[in-house]
């Protein structure tokens, strides 16, 4: 991330501080009413609060500006300025023809708001045609950070030459571990469960495929329950899932699930610079947070369809996590791309929870033994619908499986878990899992066909997971409405990187996607009318 102008060090927030930079442009003699009252729609509508803004920002020609000045008053905020030349290289994503000649900026309203904050979570917003505004968030920088994406840092922090508005450092501190969660920005605990958790709706929100566990592999857990007397015995389970891979069995761990793994890797893995690529399932984060690291981000951009330039990714970073495919942008990375991130020195981190459900596994590395420090994390609980079950496991280098042993408790995968792993990786649970892989693509070619009905619905493409990631302005409404529809999306603005313009939607069947289609076109065409942008 890179800028122009030298900004203020930001004071840093804890749980609950002012976090919200809005960024204003005003005609002359727009009334403080107007100007408050666009502010106050913008962040309501995107789910934000008057009382998380810091500060409110425009162009130094406008620092007199009575309605700018009213309305921070309102807010009980300052009004930063910043010069024209200053906002002129800051990038935006929404530039308009009329301020570029005025000012030099293309976007007065997100440039001001992105200058003196890392990430844009509202795009412009127009008011009654005297005022615009924008809203971007400001991470806590209160320890000296490691450069991330090309940024150079310092104390204040310095920027030089043009900003992205999408891609950021972050190196919030992290003592006590277990109380920075929350002021990182995003909730990164909260997971789509939570949309559907003691609800009667339509599951789109939850990636785990429908109708699992099937009969034959309930069967095959229910018959464990008679040992449940014993301890567990790792021994067979771990065979299999290294026959599977092709491994030698010294480089498998099962573990609870993915989660542990990722806990694990923060507790016991060294790591001076841990990054995490953006936007990607959130527990990785988490865990870094909660076992003391500082974490550094880089954020995929949207307008490059969130995929990876491994240059993005700084030479200093020695534990790199990235998803593939990525949660939630269904993103595949090209398995030669990831491999130029690999290094000696660095522990490299792959998340392929969801590659079964891509035809042929197709970019894995699961398999490979030639990539230093690498270390591939896979899930039995979406494709299998074993989510209450809780089994995963890593493949890596044989030191590193002993380091990741060795900070687990005893005995930590059940006797029932073991007996799913060992079954799921069966010749027939094999031939299974592809197949179901097949249906899925089938599916999510229906549901990209119908999505793309709607003008206002852009999807990233090309999707490759159980899911897809859509943006369409008012995001936040239209979810609240599925719900009184029946139907349950993940909201994408816990996600960094993403903001509430965007929902995540699982993959179902034909017959639920055609109805969710219905119940979407209803929710978007209940909206009332807003003034365009």
């Amino acid at each position: 991330m890179t800028g122009a102008a030298a900004r203020p060090a930001p004071a840093a927030p804890g749980p609950g501080a002012r976090n919200l930079v809005v960024g204003v442009g005003a005609r002359r003699g727009a009334p403080p009413d107007e100007v408050f009252g666009l502010i106050e729609k913008t962040l309501r509508g995107a789910g934000l609060r008057t009382a998380d803004v810091a500060e409110v920002a425009t162009v130094d020609a406008k620092a007199d500006e009575p309605g700018i000045v009213g309305a921070a008053a309102r807010l009980g905020v300052p009004v930063r300025t910043y010069p024209a030349a200053a906002l002129a290289e800051v990038r935006v994503p929404n530039p308009s023809g009329a301020p570029g000649g005025a000012v030099g900026t293309p976007s007065v309203a997100e440039a001001a708001a992105l200058i003196g904050a890392d990430e844009l979570v509202v795009e412009k917003s127009v008011g009654a045609g005297r005022a615009t505004c924008a809203v971007a968030r400001r991470f806590p920088a209160v320890l000296a950070p490691f450069p991330v994406s090309g940024e150079k840092t310092s104390t204040p922090p310095v920027t030089e030459g043009p900003r992205p508005f999408t891609m950021t450092a972050m190196n919030p501190p992290t003592h006590p571990p277990t109380r920075d969660i929350e002021s990182a920005g995003p909730d990164l605990r909260h997971h789509g469960d939570a949309e559907v958790r003691g609800e009667n709706l339509t599951d789109l929100a939850v990636n785990v495929r429908t109708h699992t566990p099937p009969e034959w592999l309930r069967q095959r857990i229910a018959a464990s329950l008679v040992s449940l007397a014993a301890y567990p015995d790792g021994t067979a389970a771990r065979e299999a899932v290294a026959e599977r891979h092709g491994l030698p069995v010294e480089r498998v761990l099962l573990t609870a699930g993915a989660a542990e793994a990722f806990v694990l890797i923060a507790r016991a893995l060294p790591a001076r610079c841990p990054v995490v690529v953006h936007p990607q399932f959130t527990e990785p984060e988490a865990a870094l947070r909660a076992a003391g690291h500082r974490v550094g981000r880089v954020l995929l951009r949207a307008e490059d369809g969130f995929r990876l330039d491994p240059a993005a990714v700084p030479e200093e970073a020695d534990l790199v996590v990235v998803g593939n495919p990525t949660n939630p942008t269904s993103v595949l990375h090209p398995a030669a791309l990831l491999e130029r991130l690999a290094r000696p020195g660095r522990t490299l981190v792959v998340d392929e929870a969801f590659m079964d459900v891509v035809p042929g596994e197709r970019e894995a590395l699961c398999g490979r033994t030639d990539i230093p420090g690498l270390v591939v994390l896979r899930s039995l609980t979406k494709t299998w619908g074993l989510a209450g079950l809780r089994i995963g496991y890593v493949l890596a280098a044989p030191e590193t499986v002993a380091l990741l042993a060795d900070a687990q408790p005893l005995w930590p995968v059940s006797s029932p878990a073991l007996a799913a792993a060992q079954a799921c990786m069966e010749p027939r649970a094999l031939v299974e899992a592809a197949e179901a892989a097949d249906r899925i693509t089938v599916d999510r070619a229906h549901l990209l066909a119908g999505l793309a009905e709607f003008s206002e619905v852009r999807v990233v493409e090309a999707a490759r997971g159980p899911f897809v990631l859509v943006r369409l302005e008012r995001a936040a409404e239209i979810r609240e409405r599925l719900r009184l529809l029946g139907f349950a999306a993940r909201r994408g603005d816990t996600f960094p990187g993403l903001g509430p313009q965007w929902l995540r939607l699982a993959v179902r069947d034909r017959a639920t996607t055609n109805r969710f289609l219905q119940a979407l076109d209803q929710a978007v065409q209940a909206l009332p009318a807003r003034t365009g942008r």
